[in-house]
């Protein structure tokens, strides 16, 4: 069913065909039409999770003094003027109101309709208020920050019975600087008020806001070029110049390089960093000056450690005479990395391929796992064949019963180690 298009022809029977839809869904009954299967599936996490479609939860809401606070930190409050002028002339007339929500749910802003505001307070739309899905049930703020893409959720779609007079559309926001999800959008009001455009008009605006966080970023990235130049001349040897999260601003001596991996708790001093190997660091205002040592980086790095003793995810911690860092791993990535422990003179695409799938021809999937894995070990993995350095130590610590060696892998080579250990 074209739910926009049936609502924007007569809303109250959308409404009431939603209404069965929900009830005969929620009975475990076949509906006679299906939901929408963005909101199927957001239903079925709702009764997993064990949200009460009867019960009208709301958490308490934040103190007003950390609404403030939160949207003093929030990069939000970069796009609120986008936001405005994109969402909000439209939607007083229409009669909606604009909401925006932080990336853990939380109503930080809330403007529009006056009469409409009003009945968002009866439904607990409020300043500080919780709306993350597994807490009030699909909504047009928690859901889509959980499937990551604009939903529109109307009337009886909403699993708690009491918001089915309500119509809410909301896309998520993201930090264009590392597609981390930093809030919600939503434009919401009484379900007689829906429009079929609506979604597509929410996630425009969306976007012209994270337009405008790349314009942003760019800025801030050229004023710390402008700082970086005089600095970065006066230096012989390797050196770059990064922002707070890894983007490049200025090089010298080096190829350029569009980001760096960083660690989450970059400090000053001497560190050992996967790109450069040993490296000094020095603080700069909004970055980092990174002058790499002139030495191999892989001779920098004296010990892997692969830590696969535990049945959950393994890790691994390298140490270099700069210090020490780990990172915890994939399961994918724990077991491409066990199986180039176990073959230290090395194992080419298809042989990997082999071990993992049992079908040598899937080279394409390994080769891009062995990119991403080189990313933050950079040069300790020779490749042609893929290989730990040669003149690094690596130890892999296993569980005490080998029978628990990565217990969700379902690699022909891993499977064939339990085998023989079960055997014996």
């Amino acid at each position: 069913m074209n739910v926009a298009r049936l609502a924007a022809v007569d809303a109250a029977q959308a409404a009431r065909v939603l209404s069965e839809v929900r009830e005969a869904t929620l009975a475990g009954h076949r509906a006679r039409i299906a939901p929408r299967p963005v909101i199927e599936q957001s239903w079925g996490r709702m009764l997993r999770s064990g949200v009460d479609p009867d019960h009208d939860f709301r958490s308490r809401l934040l103190p007003l003094d950390e609404v403030r606070r939160r949207r003093e930190e929030s990069p939000l409050r970069h796009i609120l003027p986008v936001l405005r002028e994109g969402l909000l002339s439209v939607a007083d007339v229409a009669q909606h109101i604009m909401v925006v929500a932080d990336a853990e749910g939380r109503v930080l802003w809330r403007e529009g309709s006056p009469p409409v505001l009003r009945k968002a307070d009866g439904l607990g739309f409020l300043l500080g208020a919780d709306w993350r899905e597994d807490v009030v049930g699909t909504n047009g703020v928690g859901t889509p920050a959980v499937v990551r893409r604009p939903v529109q959720v109307f009337a009886a779609e909403h699993f708690v019975r009491s918001h089915a007079s309500w119509t809410c559309t909301g896309a998520p926001i993201t930090d264009p600087r590392d597609g981390r999800l930093i809030g919600v959008v939503d434009v919401s009001g009484p379900l007689e008020t829906m429009h079929p455009a609506t979604l597509a008009w929410v996630d425009s605006v969306a976007k012209l806001a994270e337009a405008r966080l790349r314009e942003l970023h760019l800025a801030s990235l050229e004023r710390l070029r402008t700082m970086a130049a005089p600095v970065l001349a006066r230096l012989d040897g390797r050196a770059l110049v990064v922002d707070r999260d890894g983007w490049a601003a200025a090089v010298t001596g080096m190829p350029y390089v569009r980001r760096l991996a960083l660690p989450k708790s970059l400090a000053p001093g001497r560190r050992w960093l996967p790109a450069l190997g040993s490296c000094a660091v020095e603080p700069l205002a909004g970055g980092w000056l990174l002058r790499a040592a002139e030495e191999d980086p892989a001779s920098a790095a004296t010990r892997i450690v692969l830590d696969l003793s535990r049945p959950v995810r393994g890790s691994v911690t390298v140490t270099a005479s700069a210090g020490s860092w780990s990172r915890e791993l994939s399961p994918r990535h724990a077991e491409l990395l066990y199986l180039l422990a176990a073959h230290r003179s090395g194992r080419g695409a298809a042989g990997l391929a082999e071990d993992l799938f049992g079908d040598p021809s899937r080279t394409v999937t390994v080769r891009a796992e062995m990119s991403r894995i080189r990313r933050y070990l950079g040069d300790l993995l020779r490749h042609r064949p893929y290989r730990f350095c040669e003149d690094v130590e690596v130890e892999v610590l296993l569980p005490g019963d080998l029978c628990d060696l990565l217990p969700q892998s379902t690699a022909p080579a891993v499977a064939r180690r339990r085998a023989a250990v079960g055997a014996d």
